[in-house]
């Protein structure tokens, strides 16, 4: 009976391990205490490629809470979170798609130096994050989204870097604005994969029930 409860995903999953909980509570940490640093170097420096980077922060701070109050959950009530993320994650993509259209347009010249040091400093943090989170890659929808933002977060640092770089050579905005764009793309393809496994997660529970 305990069986057939589990495989139609009625019952909860055995909880992680400890570890992996600490790990969400510094990933937490970590991204609530960046997104009101580059909240506030992104408007000092008007970087639109910072401030992309800044609701990212928030967005995964809201991600790793999902997550922590759903550890241990049923694998359906998971997949429901994991959905939750994904479209919340592709309308910050959306979000960050219209600013960067703004800055285009409006021809901003951001601050390189701000940019630079404060992407250094968000590699080195979302870096430890990922590689705290490495273990936990391959697990369910809800496991994977935190594996996928802490992943797509460290490859956009590296790109604000880069982004800063352009700008102090060329003099001109556009360096940024083609990061902030791209970060945009990795939130709506982040999105897409996410959502696409929570739905065939929510799929299976529908499907394994009794008619």
């Amino acid at each position: 009976m305990a069986d057939d409860c589990c495989a139609s995903g009625g019952c909860a999953a055995p909880a992680p391990d400890g570890r992996y909980r600490r790990i969400l509570w510094i990933a937490l940490a970590v991204n609530a205490g960046m997104f009101l640093v580059e909240t506030v170097a992104g408007l000092a420096a008007g970087s639109a490629a910072l401030g992309a980077d800044a609701l990212d922060f928030l967005a995964d701070a809201a991600n790793y809470g999902i997550s922590l109050a759903v550890v241990g959950m049923a694998l359906h009530r998971r997949a429901q979170a994991a959905l939750v993320k994904g479209l919340s994650l592709g309308a910050l993509g959306l979000w960050v798609a219209g600013s960067t259209l703004f800055h285009a347009f409006a021809g901003t010249l951001p601050g390189a130096e701000v940019m630079g040091a404060v992407g250094v400093l968000a590699l080195i943090a979302n870096g430890s994050v990922a590689l705290l989170l490495f273990a936990y890659r391959q697990g369910d929808a809800n496991m994977r989204s935190v594996w996928i933002c802490s992943r797509n977060d460290a490859i956009g640092n590296v790109a604000v870097i880069m982004a800063a770089l352009g700008v102090f050579g060329t003099g001109t905005g556009w360096p940024d604005v083609t990061v902030a764009a791209v970060l945009a793309t990795l939130a709506l393809a982040g999105a897409w994969r996410i959502s696409r496994q929570a739905l065939g997660e929510m799929k299976g529970h529908l499907l394994a029930l009794p008619n």
